[in-house]
């Protein structure tokens, strides 16, 4: 059976794009494959070293897993630093990691632009740590985004040269992950083809939102002044009001306001009103899930308890023996 991982960093809540591009790929993959899925702390503290509330950042992204259906029973459900593991492993990749490679890296380059004041070492190394999260499983595979695609090909390079340095054939060198299916992408509300935390919250709708924030946001999405001849192409802001109706709403809903865009004759607010009900009718089972979860601290300690005892038993495994091919040996 092949080998998964992916992490997410505790620094927000899950919002419908999450869900739809990566969670109910990943409820999927647990009957399919080994999945590890990891609340990645450590590298949380790369843009937020002194975070108010790490401890509860870290609850909020569990219980959001468990709720959109990850199963501690099926798959390993983890905190990166329940497992000192990763940090030794870590430790060995930077020692074969050149600090030339890690200054090109896009992201890094990205981060020194916007964060000036807060270019730690830890963001320098950010790859090496991606890298240890991943191989320390010897995963196959890795679901990434494209933001991220140049993190893989880099864990490759560093298994691969794991394996010619110490001459061994031990490292597999993972691959992204194909769904094999064309993914839902979910538009932001500021009429943006992307939604997410960085382009601001009201662009965002979470998992955990309430109803009266949910209205509230939808109310507040971009239009612009509507169609003037039928045919009339889109502008993005509307193809996204479009493109959230079609994920959410029922086929008839969705095709009324179709006819309504190009009779000349929508209503942008009546149209907005009809989705905000649809989110909210999508997303509360998840809220109701994620309330009941917050309040069960017994089962959230057997969940991270349960993944951290299988987690250790597969990194343990790999960091002894990267141990012993390195040289470290007992006397």
């Amino acid at each position: 059976m092949e080998i998964v991982v992916s992490g997410i960093r505790p620094t927000g809540n899950l919002h419908l794009g999450n869900y739809f591009g990566a969670m109910q790929n990943f409820v999927k993959m647990q009957d399919t494959s080994n999945c590890y899925f990891f609340i990645a702390d450590y590298h949380s503290l790369t843009t937020h070293p002194t975070p108010a509330d790490l401890h509860g950042n870290v609850k909020q992204v569990l219980v959001e897993y468990l709720a959109c259906g990850l199963d501690p029973e099926k798959s390993t459900l983890y905190l990166q630093s329940d497992l000192p593991e990763t940090a030794e492993l870590y430790l060995f990749l930077n020692m074969n990691a050149y600090t030339g490679e890690l200054e090109r890296c896009t992201s890094f380059k990205d981060k020194i632009r916007s964060q000036p004041d807060n270019v730690n070492a830890g963001l320098l190394t950010y790859p090496t740590l991606m890298a240890a999260d991943i191989i320390i499983h010897k995963a196959h595979k890795v679901p990434v985004g494209k933001d991220q695609e140049q993190h893989l090909e880099m864990t490759r390079t560093f298994a691969n040269r794991f394996n010619r340095m110490y001459k061994v054939d031990y490292f597999p060198e993972p691959v992204a992950y194909n769904f094999g299916e064309q993914l839902v992408k979910i538009p932001g509300l500021d009429g943006s083809t992307k939604m997410g935390k960085s382009e601001g919250e009201g662009n965002a709708i979470f998992l955990f939102d309430a109803p009266e924030v949910i209205r509230k946001k939808v109310m507040k999405a971009v239009t612009d002044s509507g169609p003037t001849e039928p045919n009339q192409p889109k502008a993005q802001a509307i193809e996204n009001l479009f493109g959230l109706m079609k994920a959410l709403s029922t086929p008839d809903t969705l095709q009324f306001f179709e006819n309504q865009y190009q009779a000349c004759s929508i209503r942008y607010g009546d149209m907005k009103k009809q989705l905000a009900e649809d989110v909210i009718k999508f997303t509360t089972p998840f809220r109701e899930r994620i309330l009941d979860l917050l309040q069960n601290e017994a089962y959230l300690s057997k969940v991270v308890n349960m993944g951290k005892e299988k987690a250790h038993a597969s990194a343990s495994k790999t960091v002894q023996e990267v141990r012993e091919i390195i040289g470290f040996k007992a006397f």
